[in-house]
């Protein structure tokens, strides 16, 4: 089993190297520029899970880059003035401040085919079906978000940052070809990821949970939710040793 560290060397050369079509001229410039950062735990979630149920890290490469490719996507539309109008990300203007407002546009329109070219690689077509929904439900958390309303916190989270953690799981499940009637532990630990980072980035960002039940009571939901996540892992039988360190890198980053 290989460490977070080398499951992240390997993404981040699979990205580094991606082909994009030349048909998108110098737009590419703003594709890989919203590429360029990123923490990659969901695509290091899809190599471990591959590698403990069986595959290879190689074999779930693709899928783990789609993934980082609709996260790129979905970051560079979000940060537009239609929606956050964030002109900064990670410490760098974000890509609309960067490129222009069109330009912007176009590069998450240009991830998210790219993220599907990447799925669609495989002889499967359930690991595109996968991302399909994770996208669609992300896309519906978001819709949710900037609606506002009374909206329930965790419905929201469970759709717009728990279904692309979810598909993290899923995919490499799907990569590492491990039949659909074995995977319902792995699906359980899933679900318990998403909840576990979104409530962290809150008392982060002293948001959302946060600022709803307080800083004490939040950090006691994100506790739970490791717990959780550390018990579903223990009901698989395999070598979930990676997991667990990322599932403890979640609980305890402090970016």
């Amino acid at each position: 089993m290989q460490a977070p560290e080398a499951l992240r060397a390997h993404i981040e050369g699979y990205l580094a190297g991606l082909s994009l079509a030349p048909e998108l001229g110098e737009q590419r410039d703003s594709v890989r520029y919203a590429l360029a950062r990123g923490k990659r735990v969901r695509a290091q979630i899809c190599l471990a899970t591959a590698e403990a149920c069986g595959g290879t890290v190689e074999e779930a490469l693709p899928a783990a880059a789609a993934l980082e490719l609709v996260q790129a996507f979905s970051l560079v539309h979000d940060d537009l003035p239609a929606l956050d109008n964030d002109a900064e990300r990670r410490g760098q203007p974000s890509v609309w401040a960067r490129f222009g407002e069109p330009v912007a546009i176009l590069a998450g329109d240009a991830l998210l085919a790219e993220a599907f070219r990447q799925a669609s690689s495989y002889d499967t077509a359930a690991v595109v079906r996968e991302l399909a929904e994770a996208t669609l439900g992300m896309i519906g958390g978001q819709y949710l978000d900037i609606t506002g309303g009374d909206v329930d916190l965790a419905e929201l989270h469970r759709l717009k940052t728990g279904r692309l953690f979810a598909a993290s799981v899923g995919l490499g499940l799907w990569a590492a070809d491990l039949p659909e009637g074995d995977q319902g532990p792995w699906r359980a630990f899933a679900e318990e990821l998403g909840p576990l980072f979104q409530i962290v980035d809150d008392v982060l960002d002293g948001d959302g949970y946060a600022a709803q039940l307080g800083d004490a009571a939040a950090r006691g939901l994100a506790a739970q939710a490791a717990g959780r996540a550390a018990e579903r892992l223990g009901a698989i039988d395999a070598d979930t040793s990676v997991l667990r360190l990322l599932v403890d890198e979640l609980a305890t980053r402090t970016a």
